[in-house]
């Protein structure tokens, strides 16, 4: 630059040389070249690696763990002779190449997407044991705004009952949720597209959303909501005091009403005031709730009951031979008929249990024709003769005329 700038002010080249103290012929060819740098000739050297190159790249390209003192030791005994240090070099160019690895960032248009996850806590009991919970996290896209709720078991009834709980708190409902291939979602590939669990298919259809999940072993697809849960665990949980889940939950939705007044680090923005912004985008939430409860099926047997997880429950006499609905949640069972109620059960404690409403063996006791049905059979016991057949009757229609026998004699 020095040298561009003395030639502009119109110095010779041998003045340049002088006040610089560089060669003449520096200076002429930088003034030729315009400053840009003479371009250097490279030797390619030959490398005792050369021949065992392609090796090397399919080693790593079956399994990028390979260490290079793994890799050393095969090319020794392959007649290598080469220092490590050498291979390690290698190794460590083509493990930084193929690890490079570019994303596409992208943002949703308010109300369209949501994310949802699962992740795992720990409660360290008084006694020393260690107590699982698990966080349900649902953030929407645009806004980043979160709903969180711990909860025991991670069951389909729980997974859609914290969707409806995560609705009420936002307000709405997102177009569509995006979910990792956890089995109460995703059960797989037909046909070359997703299969989901027909119950959340049922629930998507309730609330008018659409279920997607993501690219296996993608992580980064569903980095909104996956980045919270570290912001959830070191913020709100490390040195959190644990009483109780109930207790946990109202924390930890009052906690995360406050972090909304800050700044996202991606948006730039209140996420308080960007969810204000989305929350007219959402779908309105449905007049009545899903009904998240197990459905199973169970066939009626001959003795008016039905069998479930050990127990026996009575039903309508009417019902024999029929399969029926059973609806179970936490301890209670509403057991259909198509869509009709038949009964409501409490699920007791145990197995071997006859739980039942005596109204309906009652009805089966006033039911003449029912006990007409069963007790027919008695009309015919063995101690009443059979009807015979008449002698007087032939036994079979013949067309023929039947005559005396003397009549034979006569024509004799």
């Amino acid at each position: 630059m020095d040298l561009l700038l003395l030639e502009r002010r119109g110095l010779s080249q041998r003045q340049i040389a002088k006040k610089l103290g560089i060669s003449r012929n520096t200076v002429k060819k930088f003034i030729e070249n315009r400053g840009d740098p003479e371009e250097r000739k490279t030797i390619q050297r030959k490398s005792l690696l050369d021949p065992y190159q392609g090796n090397i790249a399919y080693w790593l390209d079956d399994d990028l763990e390979y260490r290079a003192t793994w890799i050393y030791d095969r090319l020794a005994n392959m007649g290598f002779t080469g220092s490590y240090e050498i291979v390690k070099r290698k190794v460590h160019e083509i493990k930084a190449e193929k690890q490079r690895v570019a994303y596409m960032r992208f943002e949703t248009e308010p109300g369209f997407q949501a994310q949802v996850d699962f992740g795992e806590f720990q409660v360290e009991n008084l006694d020393g044991t260690i107590r699982k919970l698990y966080l349900f996290a649902m953030i929407l896209g645009y806004s980043r705004k979160i709903y969180g709720e711990l909860i025991d078991h991670c069951d389909l009834p729980t997974f859609l009952d914290c969707h409806i709980n995560a609705f009420e708190y936002f307000g709405g409902v997102p177009e569509e949720i995006l979910y990792d291939r956890m089995k109460n979602v995703f059960i797989g590939k037909i046909a070359g597209k997703n299969k989901f669990n027909s119950t959340l298919i049922g629930f998507a259809l309730h609330y008018g959303f659409k279920p997607e999940v993501a690219p296996a072993f993608a992580a980064w697809v569903k980095g909104k909501v996956e980045r919270p849960y570290n912001f959830i665990r070191e913020g709100f949980w490390r040195g959190y005091g644990f009483i109780c889940r109930a207790t946990a939950n109202r924390d930890l939705i009052r906690w995360l009403e406050k972090k909304d007044e800050r700044v996202h680090g991606t948006t730039h923005e209140v996420v308080s005031l960007r969810f204000e912004r989305e929350r007219p985008h959402l779908n309105l939430l449905p007049p009545q709730a899903f009904d998240t409860s197990y459905r199973i099926y169970r066939k009626v047997y001959k003795d008016c009951i039905v069998r479930f997880d050990c127990n026996s429950y009575v039903v309508a006499h009417t019902l024999v031979g029929k399969e029926l609905l059973l609806r179970v949640k936490d301890k209670d069972m509403r057991i259909f008929d198509d869509d009709r109620l038949i009964v409501t059960y409490k699920i007791p404690e145990g197995k071997g249990h006859l739980v039942q409403d005596k109204k309906f063996y009652e009805a089966l006791r006033k039911d003449k024709e029912m006990n007409k049905r069963k007790y027919a059979h008695v009309k015919r016991s063995k101690g009443r003769a059979k009807s015979t057949i008449s002698p007087s009757k032939p036994l079979y229609d013949m067309d023929v005329e039947v005559r005396s026998t003397h009549i034979y004699d006569a024509a004799a």
